[in-house]
Formats: C-alpha cells, structure tokens, sequence
C-alpha cells in the first residue's frame, strides 16, 4: 500500500527536522523551548506521526536557522 502525498510530504519534513536538529546540535528539548512547542509534541514531529500547522512549520525553521522550503525539501 502507497502512502498518500501528504504522508510523504509528512515523513520529509520529519526527516528534514531531525537532520537539522542533529546538525545544530540541539536536543529536541532545545529546539522544542525555541519554538515555542512541547518535547513530546516535536518528538511526535520528528517520527512523522503528527500532523503539523504553517506556523510550527515557520517556528522550526526560524528555531534551526534554515528556510522553510529546506524542511519541506526531499533530499537525495
């Protein structure tokens, strides 16, 4: 079974965001305080589990220091 675009795009993003993270050397509590959401919730992000609003996608990518067309982004 095929995974709908939006999974997709969801499993990207998560990828992107921890990748980001990882690379600024931030805990996901770090990153999740300087967004302005909980751990858990980022933790729920980064596993592409939640679904995530234009405006916690524009407080990870101010967070990280990165655009927000790098997070929704596939990299080869």
């Amino acid at each position: 079974m095929s995974k709908s675009p939006s999974q997709q795009l969801r499993q990207v993003f998560a990828r992107n965001v921890r990748l980001a993270r990882n690379a600024a050397g931030v805990s996901q509590e770090e990153l999740a305080s300087q967004a302005a959401i909980s751990q858990t919730y980022l933790s729920q992000v980064e596993s592409a589990t939640r679904a995530v609003s234009i405006d916690v996608i524009e407080r990870l990518a101010s967070a990280l220091k990165i655009s927000v067309s790098e997070l929704m982004t596939e990299h080869l």
